[in-house]
């Protein structure tokens, strides 16, 4: 388990259920992830992991059953009043802007819950506070010397560091990866590995992944699910040697 890890779950769900119509996507799902551990959800497709992550960030609302962050009932909260919780996602797809830097990506994340974000076209001196603590952000994530270019220029791996970047910009407890490797080159996944383990110092994480490499280089501990259930948790070492996993997931991917 990672360092500083307990057996305190720091976000619970109990019966999480998400119908749609008559579909079930997510059912029952009992999911405890410790304080300061690093939590993969993977699966086939169609197994209900964007639907749970959706259900733990708030931007879909639960059909029924709980979540609990860090002994707090969040269940069907909206997605801005879980950030203010101290929980920060990021997106499988990109949504940056191309005409603007690195560094008026962080201001701008820093900014936005002081209000001054709002009026940032007013003066360049509004958001010049917050450039000792952008320029360190971007330092964890390596991207110093690329401060001030135009995202647009960015390759897609240097784009997907930026958005960590802005997800700790909220310096959040609980950190909620969608596919953080998804589209990568091998370098870059590799060095996306790094970076997840070195910015997940202090952090509980949970992140969706199809790639194995990622699952077992970084994860604590790892629920597969299957037609929305929770199948099979454990350990990447237990998990990948479990028949009922090797037939439903981890078989078709090898």
């Amino acid at each position: 388990m990672t360092a500083g890890t307990d057996q305190r779950p720091l976000l619970s769900t109990r019966a999480l259920t998400k119908n749609f119509r008559g579909f079930t996507a997510v059912r029952h799902v009992d999911l405890d992830v410790a304080v300061g551990s690093i939590h993969a959800l993977v699966g086939p497709n169609g197994a209900g992991k964007t639907t749970l992550f959706n259900l733990l960030s708030g931007f879909l609302t639960p059909t029924s059953g709980t979540i609990i962050l860090d002994g707090q009932d969040i269940t069907g909260k909206q997605p801005e009043n879980i950030a203010h919780l101290g929980v920060a996602r990021s997106f499988q797809i990109t949504s940056l802007f191309d005409n603007l830097t690195a560094l008026e990506h962080l201001e701008l994340a820093l900014a936005s819950p002081t209000g001054l974000g709002l009026r940032f076209w007013r003066s360049s001196r509004t958001l010049r506070r917050f450039r000792t603590r952008s320029l360190d952000l971007l330092d964890k994530v390596g991207m110093t010397d690329l401060a001030d270019r135009n995202v647009g220029e960015f390759a897609y791996g240097q784009k997907r560091a930026l958005e960590l970047a802005l997800a700790l910009a909220l310096d959040p407890k609980l950190l909620l990866l969608d596919e953080p490797t998804a589209g990568m080159s091998l370098e870059d996944v590799d060095r996306t590995i790094e970076l997840v383990k070195q910015i997940s110092a202090g952090r509980t994480v949970v992140f969706v992944d199809h790639n194995m490499h990622v699952v077992g280089s970084l994860a604590d501990r790892v629920s597969v699910l299957q037609q929305g259930e929770i199948l099979v948790e454990g350990t990447y070492d237990e998990v990948r040697t479990d028949e009922k996993v090797i037939t439903a997931y981890l078989g078709q991917a090898q």
